[in-house]
């Protein structure tokens, strides 16, 4: 199997949750960035440590990318996700403004 290449940007977003690094999380995002976990939006400073903290780094959480696809500033991967709050997996959708998030989405897998 070939490694998967993630803009840099991505990829720090993905180490800071394996490696429970909140700070860094947080400042792989735009200010008015936001984290959009299947319709519910967690925008901002706050608002992105707010999800870190309840869904992803606070909760134990490990991200493996199974997947991913980049045109222009979107990046779309499927991954694995396993924490205390969900284990399985998901697509995510990033876009990158500059050297930082400007959003990163988890649509409903319905």
């Amino acid at each position: 199997m070939s490694e998967l290449t993630l803009p840099a940007t991505v990829q720090a977003m993905v180490d800071a949750i394996n490696d429970a690094d909140t700070e860094a999380f947080v400042d792989a995002f735009t200010p008015d960035g936001f984290v959009s976990d299947w319709g519910t939006v967690k925008a901002g400073p706050v608002g992105v440590r707010g999800w870190a903290d309840s869904d992803a780094i606070g909760a134990g959480a490990r991200m493996t990318v199974l997947s991913a696809e980049t045109a222009g500033d979107t990046t779309r991967i499927r991954f694995g996700w396993s924490s205390r709050v969900f284990n399985g997996e998901s697509d995510g959708i990033f876009v990158v403004e500059g050297d930082k998030i400007a959003s990163f989405t988890i649509p409903p897998s319905h």
